[in-house]
């Protein structure tokens, strides 16, 4: 009879301990994490104000401090593109069409292109 009372005791504290675990936020997979990992798609949006008048003019020069944001964000395409389509980003006035040409403008050599943005931009430059 002692046997069961002890199986019965590991089963509750493993349940304790998962409840705990999950109420702390610790998940088993990566996938619970946006396109930019654990960083806020808005805040990321945000690092991007240099180039605001760059990403609304297809003509505009873009400064040193855009291209030096702007070449660790194209490290990560998806999360590039995140920003491009936030809320951020649209009340700011950018045009994705015209933001996903900064990369070339900026003569970055390993820029991602080809990759395809919310399935209708493409950055080709």
């Amino acid at each position: 009879m002692e046997t069961p009372v002890k199986y019965m005791c590991c089963v509750l504290v493993f349940l304790v301990s998962m409840s705990i675990a999950g109420l702390n936020g610790v998940e088993g997979t990566g996938y619970y994490y946006g396109p930019c990992g654990k960083h806020d798609i808005e805040k990321e949006a945000e690092k991007l104000e240099p180039c605001t008048y760059a990403a609304q003019h297809w003509r505009a020069p873009v400064s040193e401090s855009c291209c030096t944001v702007m070449e660790k964000k194209v490290k990560n395409p998806a999360c590039l593109c995140a920003v491009l389509f936030s809320q951020t980003a649209y009340n700011a006035g950018v045009r994705p069409e015209i933001a996903v040409s900064i990369p070339k403008r900026c003569n970055i050599v390993d820029r991602p292109v080809g990759y395809k943005c919310g399935g209708t931009i493409r950055i080709l430059y």
